[in-house]
């Protein structure tokens, strides 16, 4: 009874801190950034067809053979609620099915160049130096390069055992659903700045005590993403979107630790930038 107890309360404390931080909204500004920015959205554009491509079959696919078996599953828990529910279920089976497909294999070296010019664009550039080459032009645009280390790879089996057992929380109307995007924002958020960690140079127990003191705001931000992943095909464009996100949050993050770092301020123009082919 103690450990539930105690289990209850720690739970209540992080989704309190989630809320205060404000951390969820970021996955929306990548939405509005991306495309306020075209010129990042066209060096993706071939990546992003792809991974339509394949989100569509395997979505549709699954609809066709899977949806009504799981129809007569729900109606068992959430009763008239049971073609929401299993609509759910199938979305986030779909998910698991598209992560295996593209995320490996194709989405990997995308997120990780993104990241690094959304960076580059907030003015980050000694940091996105660290790791990756970067070419001045004369009109004073900037391109991405190739990274000097491999694309870190964010595909976990510990992740993708943790989400296939949450699963079935969907059946369970609105509240299964909030406990499962919770559930799953709560190691879900730290891969998205991977990436940062990498280029910030630190070590495991150091990115642990980083996480660990945001807990909260990566839970809200992991669960906000997971949300737009679900959304039927487009599903792995928010998660591109939500990439340029985290990289928006770093940005900030670095912005309030070190204000003395090379960067623009919140009221300077961006940094134009590029990415190389």
């Amino acid at each position: 009874m103690d450990t539930l107890q105690t289990l209850v309360t720690s739970s209540i404390t992080i989704l309190k801190a989630g809320l205060v931080s404000g951390s969820y909204i970021y996955p929306v500004h990548g939405i509005l950034h991306l495309v306020s920015h075209p010129a990042l959205y066209r060096s993706v554009q071939p990546v992003l067809t792809k991974c339509l491509l394949i989100s569509g079959g395997i979505t549709g696919g699954m609809f066709v053979f899977t949806y009504l078996p799981q129809v007569a599953f729900c109606a068992i828990f959430s009763g008239p609620l049971a073609f929401a529910s299993a609509a759910l279920l199938v979305l986030g089976e779909s998910y698991v099915l598209i992560v295996m497909a593209t995320k490996m294999f194709i989405l990997e070296d995308a997120q990780d160049k993104i990241f690094d010019a959304v960076l580059l664009q907030q003015g980050h550039e000694a940091l996105v130096a660290s790791n990756r080459s970067i070419k001045s032009g004369r009109s004073g645009m900037k391109t991405i390069g190739q990274s000097i280390s491999k694309p870190l790879s964010r595909f976990s089996k510990d992740g993708l055992v943790r989400y296939v057992v949450s699963l079935p929380l969907n059946s369970l109307p609105i509240v299964g659903s909030i406990i499962f995007l919770f559930y799953n924002g709560l190691k879900a958020g730290p891969r998205y700045h991977a990436r940062y960690f990498q280029l910030k140079g630190m070590n495991a127990q150091e990115r642990e005590a980083f996480v660990e003191e945001r807990r909260g705001a990566y839970t809200a931000f992991g669960a906000a993403a997971l949300a737009l992943n679900l959304v039927p095909v487009v599903g792995l464009v928010f998660n591109l979107t939500s990439t340029v996100g985290a990289a928006l949050w770093a940005s900030d993050l670095e912005k309030k630790n070190s204000p003395s770092r090379d960067h623009v301020g919140h009221g300077d123009s961006e940094v134009a930038v590029e990415i190389e082919a």
